[in-house]
């Protein structure tokens, strides 16, 4: 069987996207330099949901944070920068969202960040938070979220927070689990297309 060849066109748009994907943004009042790659989430700009998420959460300038789920780390690095007298975890089950996690806190100058690969919380032994945020993914099961919240209870630290931004259409679903879990509930803010939900502990 003959192998068929790549046109030069072919190639050349190949090697272009291989290359990072590059862009700035400002997010909570914070520039931001960004570098991504395709495959993961919302690899050309941060998405909607999470610039939601960053617009209406507490952070005081000596939380411990965690970013659940980081991607590139939009979410966790734009902590690291409001609450720069705390440490800013950022974990994910996908080691290449941890390595850009890694090159976009280095390239922002960002040190009080400790980024490592995690499935959920299964890494994170003991540490405990002030703030923990997620922007949850829409198509997993319900058993997820509920391991992701009763993990998220056992590390928040007392005051502490947990903010979570989903599809608009799993809200009712958020404000049942948060009720069980926490024993309390609050719409942050709820757009077009997404919601922000909070529990305290």
């Amino acid at each position: 069987m003959i192998r068929p060849s790549i046109p030069d066109a072919t190639r050349e748009y190949l090697r272009k996207i291989r290359q990072d994907i590059v862009f700035s943004d400002t997010l909570r009042g914070e520039k931001l330099d960004f570098h991504t790659t395709w495959g993961l989430f919302s690899p050309k700009s941060v998405d909607e949901g999470s610039r939601l998420l960053l617009d209406h959460l507490e952070v005081a300038a000596d939380d411990d944070t965690l970013d659940l789920g980081c991607g590139y780390g939009p979410l966790g690095l734009t902590l690291a920068r409001l609450a720069p007298q705390g440490i800013s975890v950022l974990v994910d089950k996908d080691f290449v969202a941890v390595e850009y996690s890694k090159k976009n806190a280095i390239l922002n100058n960002l040190k009080n960040v400790d980024i490592f690969l995690s499935n959920g919380f299964d890494q994170i032994a003991k540490r405990k938070f002030d703030l923990i945020v997620s922007n949850l993914p829409a198509k997993t099961g319900k058993e997820l979220y509920y391991l992701y919240f009763y993990d998220a209870l056992m590390r928040m630290n007392s005051g502490g927070r947990l903010y979570v931004v989903t599809i608009s259409g799993l809200r009712q679903f958020i404000q049942r689990a948060f009720l069980e879990v926490f024993g309390n509930y609050e719409k942050v803010k709820q757009g077009q297309r997404y919601t922000v939900a909070l529990a305290r502990l």
